[in-house]
């Protein structure tokens, strides 16, 4: 079993977009209705939105292979990118899924410690991240790694209004 990350880059848009469109549909598209899915798949993920999102030096995307699959993608925000007004002091989480098949092998958990690898990196002193209030495998998942809720905020799925839950995760810079 080996498992890598890359950084993605503007060349990357297309899988990208595919490895979105997927995860995305797998995670809520049986808590959704059709028209709301697609609404928003084609709003966040269109390929114009994307490398407008690669080409921001506040936010980066990652793919996680497993054997040399990509099985998923982490994005995190820093600064002004952020989908939230948190502060300079800040790393959003914004996306981190893992494709059906390849769920249960510690890659969410791979992901999440490369987030906290970057936000050290550039010395920030809590990560955050929007997770719906029905995911609750995910709640579980990201309480287990030591986030906790600090608020909420409304998220769209096409038109219908929906509340993502805020979760903080606050970090020791080396020397503190």
């Amino acid at each position: 079993m080996t498992i890598d990350i890359k950084k993605c880059i503007l060349e990357d848009s297309r899988k990208l977009q595919e490895i979105s469109y997927e995860t995305f549909s797998e995670t809520f598209k049986h808590q959704n209705s059709p028209e709301n899915m697609n609404a928003y798949l084609e709003r966040a993920f269109n390929l114009k939105q994307l490398e407008k999102e690669l080409s921001n030096i506040f936010s980066q995307y990652f793919f996680v292979y497993f054997n040399n699959e990509v099985a998923g993608y982490l994005k995190v925000n820093t600064n002004d990118a952020q989908s939230e007004e948190m502060g300079d002091e800040s790393l959003e989480i914004e996306r981190v899924y893992i494709k059906s098949k390849f769920q249960k092998h510690g890659l969410g958990k791979y992901l999440l410690n490369k987030a906290v690898e970057i936000a050290l990196e550039c010395n920030k002193k809590k990560i955050w991240l929007g997770v719906w209030e029905k995911n609750e495998n995910a709640i579980a998942f990201y309480q287990k790694m030591g986030f906790v809720q600090t608020g909420a905020h409304a998220f769209y799925m096409g038109d219908e209004k929906q509340t993502d839950f805020i979760m903080t995760k606050e970090l020791e810079l080396a020397g503190e």
